[in-house]
């Protein structure tokens, strides 16, 4: 008896000068979200990624979705995209390098230099977790390496953990976790933190968490899992081994500045997308969604539920745009 071999279908390609109501840059939940609300609402839709499922598929087990329960990060990603395939909206894996506004439509430029125009676009490009760039960081990515203190807290319930950093994000990640871990190593390069006094007050208070000071992260070693890390004193220079069952790693995050910023769009002190309500830009047509956001009319809680609303936001106010721009017909009516 033969067997079928399964192929993944190859990336949809767009024809040169196609025009949409939208295009979606990224796709994460963010640009997943805003392409199924895009197109429920017969928006002529595309979405322009270089990874489907954006940093969705770094995660390892999350327990933070509402309804959905203990699922992989790389499968809850899927389940998003074949939402979004059932309303037959390309998702073109690909890089957007070039946005240009001319009169009231934007011209779209791919790596291959293909060129598609849109009346708006939603940005999702997200944002990317600076990396330790050790040795096993790797290698046990969603096998005890995280990344999200708040997302994966519950997986290391009664265990040993490390954290890694020094701001507000890595305090506060620390604490968090005392409420499942049995202890808590709070790695930091300096010996004084750059967080909130209140959040450091608490962590050294906290008989849980070791504070391990002037130490930076040098290995992550285990065998199916993470089992320890090496810690160098940057001061003497001595090695340390400690015995955790995972590491978080919360040292920022770094958005697309430079692609952000050759959009026109305005930034915030850190370099995010700053929107307004709405998820509305500075650039009239384009809308922003998802982690590559903030300014001071968003408070910044990087999460899989707030980035599918705000995806969901952006769609519905590209929706009134193109109604109240061009008037009420669509070029996919349905």
């Amino acid at each position: 008896m033969g067997f079928r071999l399964r192929l993944k279908p190859l990336s949809p390609r767009l024809s040169p000068g196609e025009l949409f109501d939208v295009v979606i840059i990224g796709g994460g939940p963010a640009g997943l979200s805003a392409a199924l609300y895009s197109a429920r609402f017969f928006l002529k839709t595309a979405v322009i990624t270089e990874v489907v499922g954006g940093t969705l598929n770094e995660a390892g087990l999350i327990d933070d979705y509402i309804g959905i329960p203990d699922i992989p990060g790389s499968e809850l990603a899927k389940r998003f995209e074949a939402h979004v395939a059932k309303y037959n909206v390309p998702i073109v894996t690909s890089k957007v390098v070039k946005v240009d506004k001319v009169g009231d439509l934007f011209d779209i430029t791919l790596h291959d230099s293909t060129t598609v125009r849109s009346r708006t676009i939603i940005v999702a490009v997200g944002s990317v977790r600076r990396k330790l760039g050790v040795p096993g960081e790797e290698k046990f990515a969603g096998k005890g390496v995280s990344y999200c203190a708040p997302c994966d807290a519950p997986m290391f319930k009664g265990r040993d953990v490390a954290v890694v950093g020094g701001g507000n994000s890595a305090l506060q990640g620390a604490l968090l976790l005392t409420s499942y871990a049995s202890k808590v190593y709070l790695i930091h390069r300096r010996s004084s933190f750059r967080a909130f006094p209140v959040y450091v007050d608490l962590v050294r208070k906290n008989p849980k968490i070791e504070l391990v000071l002037n130490s930076v992260v040098i290995e992550i070693g285990g065998s199916d899992k993470v089992e320890w890390v090496k810690v160098k004193d940057v001061v003497s220079g001595s090695v340390r081994e400690l015995k955790v069952s995972g590491i978080i790693v919360e040292i920022g995050n770094e958005p697309p500045k430079d692609f952000l910023k050759s959009m026109g769009l305005e930034l915030d002190e850190y370099g995010y997308v700053a929107v307004l309500p709405g998820q509305r830009t500075n650039v009239e047509g384009i809308f922003a969604a998802g982690d590559c956001t903030g300014g001071s009319h968003k408070k910044k809680f990087d999460q899989v539920v707030t980035a599918v609303a705000e995806g969901a936001v952006a769609a519905y106010s590209a929706y009134e745009y193109v109604i109240s721009k061009f008037g009420s017909t669509l070029l996919n009516p349905g």
